[in-house]
């Protein structure tokens, strides 16, 4: 999936939802709450909030509103290679005011972004315009350096992780298992594995679902409740988003491979 940059007014009813794209949300016209894994706040004109992905959020506007709002995956150029160190902007949910500068900078983003030819669709264009609207609230937010982080007991991590794949584990219940505060976890996890703790939860549930699908016959909405997906579908959109093919084709390849007869003329 590709960055994208889009403007939409927000209905007055509250939704929730969580994605595994990361999602930067700045007021341009009205009053939006949100509330983003209990972190709760209200942004309107010119001001925003920062959303990581796979966080649940409960958002609602307030009369007439419009905001602006980027998904970014966690692979787009504007978080990667020489941007790198803006993915740090989503290692937690905050919410943010714009300066002078940024808001003239919003300025030039919507007009360029309204005589770009191809608009809004443009991915190129909205990749550089990203990169810089996160360049520079990353040199606002980012803060002064942290210290060195201390090392992490990633099997005990893991082992915490596989023993409630199916529960809906929050990065709180990671930093408790790990005696620290969320913030020194999301830190220290980051920084040793290159990773969102979202980001390595989810990797452990995809591959706990691999191996049911190849070690046993389970029927794909019962593997997807067991490792913490909300249905067949979201585990079906994940597993071929990581491995390239459905479940359904290594389900098949499993099963093919079992039905083969051993040496001795049994079913292996």
């Amino acid at each position: 999936m590709p960055s994208a940059i889009r403007q939409i007014p927000l209905e007055p009813r509250t939704r929730h939802h969580s994605h595994d794209f990361h999602q930067l949300v700045i007021g341009l016209r009205g009053q939006a709450e949100f509330e983003i894994e209990g972190l709760g706040g209200a942004i309107s004109a010119l001001s925003g909030c920062i959303v990581p992905a796979n966080h649940i959020h409960y958002y609602v506007g307030q009369g007439d509103n419009h905001q602006l709002i980027l998904d970014l995956p966690a692979d787009a150029p504007s978080l990667t290679g020489y941007h790198r160190e803006l993915a740090r902007l989503f290692d937690a949910p905050r919410f943010f005011d714009l300066d002078d500068p940024l808001k003239r900078y919003l300025d030039f983003l919507l007009h360029e972004l309204a005589h770009t030819p191809g608009g809004l669709d443009d991915p190129a264009q909205s990749e550089r315009l990203a990169a810089t609207l996160l360049g520079c609230l990353h040199a606002r937010l980012g803060g002064p350096p942290s210290p060195p982080p201390r090392r992490l007991d990633l099997r005990q991590l893991d082992r915490f992780i596989d023993g409630h794949l199916a529960a809906d584990l929050s990065v709180s219940d990671l930093a408790a298992e790990a005696c620290l505060s969320e913030a020194h976890f999301r830190h220290c996890f980051r920084e040793q594995t290159g990773l969102t703790p979202w980001q390595y939860v989810r990797r452990r549930r995809l591959e706990a679902a691999r191996q049911l699908l190849e070690r046993s016959r389970m029927p794909l909405s019962e593997i997807a409740a067991c490792t913490g997906f909300a249905h067949q579908s979201a585990l079906s959109h994940a597993f071929r988003r990581t491995f390239g093919h459905p479940p359904s084709q290594l389900r098949r390849r499993a099963l093919g491979h079992a039905d083969q007869p051993c040496v001795n003329g049994s079913t292996c």
